[in-house]
This record gives C-alpha cells, structure tokens and sequence, in this order.
C-alpha cells in the first residue's frame, strides 16, 4: 500500500494510526475491510467483520454473530514501547532483515502442525477464533512482536527462573505479552500494573508492597515470583492451564460462575443430563466467559505460535544489546533516585529502569531496609560513597519534615465567613427569642399577681362601702 491510499484511508475513515518503527517502511493497514476466510475441507465460509481496532465479530454461515476483544495489551501503541529506556538504549532496528513487511499466508493445516509441534505441556489446540489472532500478530502487530522479540531477552530469563522454582509450565512465560507487551510499566484501564498486570488486592495478597511511594507490581522479579505463586493456586482450583490463564485474566469467580451455568446449559439439552465431562473445558464454556476472556487463550496459544516462528511470517528481531551486569544494596535511610544519580555518576533514566517499583523516585529505606538495583561495576562506588549520597541536596530533595514549630508570636486571626456570620446570627436570634419568651412569661406571671392584689383590694372597697354609708346616715340623724 503506497503513502498516497494510506492517506487517503485515513481521511476517510477519521483515524490515524502510522506506526513508525524507526527505518522501518510504512506498515500496511487493513482495518474495516471485511476478511472471508474458507475452510479446504467443506468450503464453509465464515465472515469476519471489524466493528473497531478492540474487537472483532464473527458470523459463520448460520448467521450466529460472536463479539471476541481483543486483550488490552493488544492495542497498545508501539511508540511508548519504543520511548522506554530499555528499548532506547539496548534495542535498534535489524538492518538485515529481508521481506519484513511480506506476511505469507499458509493453510489450515500448516498451522495446526506447527501449534502441535510446539514443546508445551499446555494444550495448543486450533481453531477459528485462534487464527484471527495469530492474522493480528502477524499482520497489524508484527511491527510489536519484533520489539517483544528483543525485549524477551531481558526479561523471559526472569520469568523461566519463577515458573523453574514453582515447577510450571515455561510456556507460561509468554503470558506477560498479552497482559503488558512485556512493558513493566504498564496500568491498564482498571489499575492492573506491571509485566503481569496484578490488581492492587492480588499483588498484596501475594507480597508484592503497594503505596504512595512504592509498587513492587513493577518489579519484573517480584512480580514474576508473584504470579507464579498465583498460578499455581490457580491450578489447585481448576486443574485445567486453560482455565488457569483465563482465570488469571478474569478472575476465579467468574470461571466459576460460567462452569456452572454451561453446566446447567448442558443438562438442560442432555438426555441423560450428564455434563461432568465438559464442565471444566475452556472452549466448552467459552460462550458464558466476559468478552476479553472469550480472546484470551486464543490470544495466549496465538503468543507461543508467533513467538516460535516469527520468522516464518517475515517479522525480524530487533538487535538486543544486554545491558550490563546489575547487584543490589539494601538502604537503610529514604534516599532520592537523584542523589546516587549526581553522586555516584549515573544515567537517572537508568537508575529508573533498574528499579522501577520507585513510584517518585524516593527510595524510603527509613521504612525499612530497600533494595536498590544497580550495575555491578558501580555497586562498591555506591557503598564507598554512601554517607555522601544521604547528605547531597537532601533538604531540596526530601522535603518531608519530622517536626515541625507552630508560629505563636502573632495574634491569631479569625476568618469570619458568610456562613459563620449567618450561623452565630441564627444562634443570636434564637438566643433572644428564647429570652425573649422567658420575658414575656415572667410578665404574664407579675400580670397576674397585680390583678389579683387589686380585686382583693376591690373586694375589701366593696365589703366596707355599706358599713360606711350606714355610719354616714346615723351621723346625719343625730344632727
């Protein structure tokens, strides 16, 4: 495709997505077109619709439509990869490489004899839906895989020593690709972080130290000890590594709660209501998972194909230099990433990249001991240099302060606010009322009191009135 379509592809349908990789040519794109795919064996043919870059939909011939999305690390944008330091400082662009953007295509059963040659104790089985996403790794991703390819150098040893320790499966080393893009700094949309894409509550639940100063998520060796532990519980509740890996995307409850209702789904249409031999298969309760579970082990099987034969599909490595050798010290005090930076003599970015579980580049060995990571032939600079480290622009850099003195030599000064005033008003108001009322009812009492004193006083008026008019008519008599 030239760079005159691709443009106009994108003005028409109002998306941008170039992915540039270094000197690589421009990739061809072929979302929203409609892709038929036909089976030798019986020329069944199934049609596969792009609604958007996240999912696809499949109708087969019945008409039955299937809605499969894609895993988040499936979308993620090749140029952040590409801007980590890792991949700017020990990964470039395969010069050599031959017919890089020519993807073959090959038949049904080319690709069913590579999946079951594949060294796994885990079931490589293969299917429609487990093609569409191998088409995605080697067609729209094979751009990505090619950087995942040189990033497996530095971190696929890391997660073979786990899985060694806790006797899994190795294959399980290529889980990382489709939960991060092997990027260990990863957050999906809901949180999950790191190479393994641990939740907050899992991560601690398996010792990985989450808050505002440290995630261990990050660590690509913690996490990776970490997610071993974790499938192999896993394994103890299902028995099945499909099961596994999906309950690692979704969670343990929900493969549950989908055994049971395919379960119920296959009693219902049994005649002899038997369902104990399908309820714990992967693909038979494949309908009742979430839609990103319904992508996830076919994305997983479609991971080892591509990552076993890339080059089959014309996707280059990029070159790996291994970084160098790397120690670690255990830090006793808080200590800034940027203090051994100007110190010692270090990249920051570096210093960065080897211990990115450092959320604000503050190591808090005042906590407790911290492990810091770095190139072996720098660790006996950094112990010999250490009390010099604690103290370089230690005031500039750890501003947080154990005490503190409260300023007490002026008079404090009170903001009286609408809502103060309103509310002492209120409190006067009905402060007065109240007096107010207690007034008016002493009155009422002194009222009465008055009234009575002057009826008594009427009354004894009254009572002497006749005895004075009869005293006043004899002394008019005598006269």
């Amino acid at each position: 495709m030239r760079k005159n379509s691709i443009f106009e592809w994108k003005v028409k349908t109002g998306m941008v997505r170039v992915v540039l990789f270094y000197l690589f040519t421009l990739l061809p794109l072929t979302a929203g077109a409609q892709v038929v795919v036909t089976d030798e064996e019986d020329d069944e043919e199934e049609e596969v619709i792009a609604v958007d870059e996240d999912e696809i939909v499949v109708t087969d011939q019945e008409g039955n439509e299937e809605v499969i999305e894609f895993p988040e690390a499936m979308t993620y944008d090749l140029d952040s990869l590409l801007n980590l330091y890792m991949s700017q400082t020990y990964l470039s662009e395969d010069n050599d490489c031959n017919m890089r953007d020519v993807n073959p295509t090959y038949s049904k059963e080319e690709y069913i004899e590579r999946l079951s040659r594949l060294p796994t104790v885990m079931e490589m089985a293969y299917n429609d839906v487990v093609q569409k996403f191998i088409d995605r790794y080697s067609g729209r991703l094979r751009h990505s895989i090619s950087y995942m390819l040189g990033a497996s150098n530095f971190y696929m040893p890391i997660f073979e020593e786990a899985l060694e320790m806790y006797q899994l499966p190795l294959e399980l080393k290529y889980l990382p690709i489709i939960e991060s893009a092997l990027n260990p700094k990863a957050v999906s949309r809901v949180g999950a972080t790191g190479l393994w894409q641990f939740m907050i509550g899992t991560g601690k639940q398996y010792g990985l130290q989450v808050n505002s100063l440290v995630d261990e998520r990050r660590d690509p060796v913690k996490s990776s000890y970490a997610a071993a532990r974790y499938l192999k519980d896993l394994y103890r509740i299902f028995g099945d590594w499909n099961l596994v890996i999906a309950a690692y995307n979704c969670g343990p409850e929900n493969i549950n709660k989908a055994i049971h209702r395919a379960n119920a789904s296959t009693i219902r249409n049994t005649a002899d209501g038997d369902a104990q031999s399908l309820n714990k298969d992967y693909w038979h309760i494949y309908p009742y998972l979430p839609r990103e579970t319904r992508g996830y082990v076919p994305a997983f099987i479609a991971a080892n194909y591509i990552m076993t034969y890339y080059s089959l599909h014309n996707i280059c490595p990029m070159t790996t230099r291994l970084p160098a050798k790397t120690d670690t010290v255990m830090v006793k005090r808080n200590m800034h990433l940027e203090q051994v930076a100007e110190v010692v003599g270090l990249n920051i970015d570096l210093l960065r990249s080897l211990n990115p579980m450092y959320r604000r580049d503050i190591v808090p060995g005042a906590t407790e001991p911290a492990s810091l990571r770095l190139p072996l032939t720098e660790t006996t600079r950094f112990l010999d240099l250490e009390d010099s480290v604690y103290n370089y622009r230690a005031d500039e850099l750890l501003t947080k302060r154990a005490e503190v003195e409260v300023n007490d030599d002026v008079p404090t000064y009170y903001h009286k606010s609408k809502r103060y005033a309103r509310g002492k008003k209120g409190r006067y108001s009905r402060r007065n009322a109240r007096a107010g009322r207690q007034h008016a009812r002493a009155g009422k009492h002194k009222g009465r009191a008055v009234s009575s004193k002057r009826s008594s006083r009427a009354g004894k008026k009254r009572a002497t009135a006749p005895k004075k008019r009869k005293a006043a008519s004899k002394k008019r008599r005598r006269r």
